[in-house]
C-alpha cells in the first residue's frame, strides 16, 4: 500500500503544480472529450488537427503585443481559429475545392505564419512553449479559463445535443423538419476552437488536439451507444491526463507529450482488447459463430 501511495497519490499531495495540472486535465477532459467524439462521428477528425494549427498565428500575434499573456494569446488564437474555419468554409462553398482540402491548405499557411512570427519576434524557448506548452506550469488564471470553457461547452452541448446529433447522422431529416443545420455546425465549430484554445494554454498548439481526438477515437472501440461513448471519451481523457502526469513526474518527461503518449498507448491497447471494436474480441466472436 505504501508503494501505491508513493506512486499514485504522493506527487499530488506534496506538489501544488501537480494538483493544478490534474485539475487542468480534468477540465480539458470534460470539454475536449465530447467535442472530440462529435468530430469523430461527423467524420471531421482531421479538421480538429487543422484548427489546432490555425490558432497559432493568432496566439503568436498576442505574444508579440503582450508577451506570454494568457488573455492576449487566448483571444488571438480564438480569432485566428474562427477566421480560418470561416474562410475555409467559404472557399469550399464558392469554389470546386472540397472542405477538407481547403482546411488543409489554410492550416498549413496558418502554421507557417505562426512559426515565422514567433521565431522572428521571440526566442526558441518561446516557440517551444507555444507549440508544446506545459500543463505543470498552468496558473490560476489558466485554470479558470479552461474550467470556464469546459463549463460553457457542456452547457451548450446540452442545449443543442439532439439537433447536433441529428445533423451528424441524418442532416436531410434535420432539414426536412425546418431546422438549420448550418447554425448548429457554426456553433459546433466555435466550441471546437474554444476547446483548442483551452488545450493550447496547457498542452500547446501541437498537443491540444491529441487530448481531444485520441480518447474520442478510442471510445468508439469500447462503447456502441452515443451516451456510452461520451462517458468513455471523458473517462479516457481524464485517465490519460492522470497517467501522463504521473509518468512525467516519475520518469522526468515533458508533461504534454507524456499525456498524449499515454492516450496513444490506451488507443493501441484498445485496438487489441476493446470489446466493441478490438481485434481479439472480434476474432473470438467469429470463431464462436463458426462453431
Amino acid at each position: 500500500m505504501n508503494e501505491l501511495y508513493t506512486l499514485l497519490v504522493q506527487p499530488f499531495i506534496e506538489f501544488g503544480f501537480m494538483r493544478r495540472g490534474l485539475v487542468g486535465c480534468l477540465a480539458l477532459a470534460l470539454g475536449c472529450g465530447p467535442i472530440g467524439l462529435f468530430l469523430v462521428m461527423r467524420r471531421m477528425s482531421l479538421m480538429g488537427d487543422a484548427l489546432s494549427h490555425a490558432v497559432l498565428p493568432g496566439a503568436a500575434i498576442g505574444f508579440i503585443f503582450a508577451g506570454l499573456s494568457l488573455p492576449a494569446m487566448g483571444l488571438g488564437g480564438f480569432v485566428a481559429g474562427i477566421s480560418v474555419a470561416l474562410i475555409a468554409g467559404l472557399v469550399s462553398r464558392f469554389t470546386s475545392v472540397r472542405e477538407d482540402a481547403s482546411f488543409a491548405a489554410f492550416y498549413l499557411l496558418a502554421l507557417s505564419v505562426g512559426v515565422l512570427l514567433v521565431s522572428k519576434y521571440g526566442s526558441n524557448v518561446d516557440l517551444i512553449h507555444i507549440l508544446f506548452g506545459t500543463v505543470l506550469a498552468v496558473d490560476d488564471a489558466a485554470l479558470l479559463l479552461v474550467a470556464s470553457i469546459a463549463s460553457l461547452t457542456l452547457l451548450t452541448l446540452a442545449v443543442i445535443y439532439r439537433p447536433l446529433l441529428l445533423e451528424s447522422y441524418d442532416p436531410a431529416f434535420l432539414q426536412s423538419v425546418g431546422a438549420s443545420g448550418g447554425v448548429y455546425h457554426l456553433i459546433f465549430l466555435v466550441l471546437v476552437v474554444l476547446n483548442l484554445v483551452a488545450g493550447f494554454q496547457a498542452l500547446g498548439t501541437l498537443m491540444a488536439v491529441g487530448l481531444m481526438m485520441l480518447p474520442a477515437i478510442t471510445a468508439r472501440l469500447w462503447a456502441q451507444s452515443v451516451g456510452g461513448m461520451l462517458l468513455t471519451a471523458i473517462t479516457l481523457a481524464l485517465g490519460s491526463g492522470l497517467g501522463g502526469l504521473l509518468c512525467s513526474y516519475h520518469f522526468d518527461l515533458p508533461s504534454g507529450p507524456a499525456i498524449i503518449l499515454f492516450a496513444g498507448s490506451l488507443y493501441l491497447l484498445s485496438l487489441l482488447f476493446a470489446p466493441a471494436g478490438g481485434v481479439l474480441p472480434r476474432l473470438i466472436r467469429q470463431r464462436h459463430l463458426a462453431h
